[in-house]
């Protein structure tokens, strides 16, 4: 899903982009940097408050990456443009890991998700 001329980028303070906010019929939608809808429709205020309060930190969690063999592999978030997420296999900061990085073009759904602790 490709950003749209009419949807309304939303910055922190210190200009750090933290979304967008996406018109709708009688309100907004509030659109985190991984083109997640993460609000209903609301009035502005309300999706700037969601955008607030959700912040960039849920960058930093682990992710899982949906591979070509249908299994999913635990990745970081490396980078976040308005065309893709790059992401790299987790290695837990183990420098001898051979780095292994892949591009996700947008929409990620079905394909990146937030990591699922096994049960």
């Amino acid at each position: 899903m490709p950003i749209d001329k009419d949807w309304i980028a939303h910055r922190r303070g210190d200009g750090e982009l933290l979304g967008w906010m996406r018109p709708a019929r009688e309100g907004f939608i509030a659109i985190d940097l991984l083109m997640r809808p993460v609000s209903a429709e609301v009035d502005w205020m309300s999706a700037e408050e969601t955008l607030e309060s959700i912040g960039i930190g849920y960058l930093a969690d682990p992710f899982e990456l949906l591979l070509d063999d249908g299994n999913w592999l635990r990745v970081r978030i490396t980078e976040v443009s308005t065309d893709a997420v790059r992401v790299k296999r987790e290695d837990w900061g183990d420098m001898t890991v051979p780095l292994r990085e892949f591009t996700v073009v947008f929409p990620i759904e079905g394909r990146l998700r937030p990591h699922q602790p096994a049960r």
